[in-house]
């Protein structure tokens, strides 16, 4: 399982005292991979990095995060996206989930609790994930790059 510390996350917000605080929250649970951007652009110009976390504010200009959110699963699938937002819509929640946030968190007062939780959920699916045997496909291509 990855650690904490290999985990590569990003944070998406146009607010700057939304970021800081993220980002403060997420280093004192341990995390020390954090990459901050101020709005969507710029988020989805870095995704060469691989990132394996992202926590997206939903609004934000000139892209919402709905529209960060589908760009970045059409670039990889495999990344946890967490969308994060003053919005208590549950359309938007719907559509969040529809086009593949791994969760939803209206922003207030247990956001901090809510994106801590969150954060334990994906390492256990990473967890589980990594803990599967490998399938005939993958044993194959695993053989074919180790001779």
């Amino acid at each position: 399982m990855k650690a904490k510390d290999e985990l590569s996350i990003f944070i998406v917000d146009d607010d700057p005292f939304c970021r800081s605080l993220y980002e403060q929250h997420i280093l004192n649970l341990g995390y020390g991979n954090i990459t901050l951007f101020s709005d969507g652009q710029d988020c989805l110009n870095q995704l060469i990095e691989q990132p394996d976390i992202i926590l997206l504010d939903y609004r934000m200009e000139p892209l919402d995060g709905l529209d960060v959110l589908r760009k970045i699963k059409r670039f990889n699938p495999n990344i946890y996206l967490v969308i994060i937002s003053g919005q208590d819509d549950v359309q938007v929640a719907v559509n969040a989930l529809k086009y593949g946030a791994f969760d939803y968190i209206i922003k207030g007062e247990n956001d901090l609790d809510k994106i801590e939780a969150v954060l334990k959920k994906i390492q256990g699916v990473i967890s589980l994930l990594q803990q599967r045997p490998q399938g005939k496909l993958q044993k194959f291509l695993s053989f074919l790059t180790a001779a």
